[in-house]
């Protein structure tokens, strides 16, 4: 059982000789989601609110650059201990909020009202797919993670070069400029966070029939959080290259 998110691991959710009780649910996993998001409201609006408050771009970006950080940190911990979940998966969510809120407090003052659309836009995508997985309208197979797992990676390894070649000044056009291409890129993007977000559904359900450990809900909450903040971030790249053609 494979999902197209990294931290989503089927070694993770090993649930032998868990006892009744002690074992992950869905109604787990989505009350911690809700915390999470909490979590990364509150920090975000922190971050947002010193921003239109004092206009100090020095502050907003250590505290961004602070949520980056510590939020790639939290997540290496809890991928390779997941046992530690329930600590460093609301740790995760309050740094993310950190670069969340300056990302969109920058694109804000660039844009007016580009937060809120992609706000929006992304709870609608979220929710209209959770209906559609629920419904069973998207069939989970074993082809179509291995689909989804191939292409996210390769755009993982794309913005990495992307992220070397800044460092000399270079930059990959269809990633940052508001062509056709560049448009046609995020819209492939959007739509490959999308699709990860199926298979957590998918993986998070298998896992809870299985019975995981309890501790695991963290972890799928952390998992779902990962996904939802990647298509967050690229709707808004997305709707900030539509608004920058007119």
């Amino acid at each position: 059982m494979n999902t197209g998110n990294p931290v989503l691991s089927e070694k993770n959710f090993n649930s032998a000789a868990v006892p009744f009780g002690a074992q992950m649910t869905i109604e787990g996993v989505v009350n911690k989601s809700f915390l999470m998001l909490g979590l990364v409201v509150l920090s975000a609006f922190f971050v947002w609110n010193k921003f239109f408050t004092t206009g100090d771009y020095g502050t907003v970006s250590t505290l961004m650059m602070v949520g980056v950080i510590g939020g790639l940190i939290a997540a290496v911990v809890t991928v390779f201990k997941p046992t530690m979940a329930r600590f460093s998966a609301p740790a995760y969510a309050v740094l993310e909020g950190l670069a969340l809120g300056g990302i969109s407090a920058m694109m804000e003052a660039s844009y007016p009202g580009i937060v809120f659309q992609a706000v929006s836009l992304t709870f609608a995508v979220f929710f209209s797919l959770l209906a559609i997985y629920k419904a069973g309208w998207i069939r989970v197979t074993e082809k179509f993670k291995m689909m989804v797992f191939a292409a996210t990676a390769g755009i993982a390894v794309a913005y990495f070069i992307d992220m070397i070649l800044m460092f000399f000044g270079i930059r990959i056009p269809m990633i940052h400029e508001g062509g056709f291409f560049g448009i046609l890129f995020s819209l492939f993007v959007v739509g490959l966070a999308a699709m990860n977000l199926v298979l957590d559904f998918d993986f998070i359900e298998n896992a809870a029939r299985r019975g995981a450990p309890q501790y695991m809900e963290w972890y799928g909450a952390f998992g779902l959080m990962v996904t939802l903040i990647w298509l967050y971030i690229e709707i808004l790249r997305l709707l900030s290259k539509l608004q920058s053609r007119d």
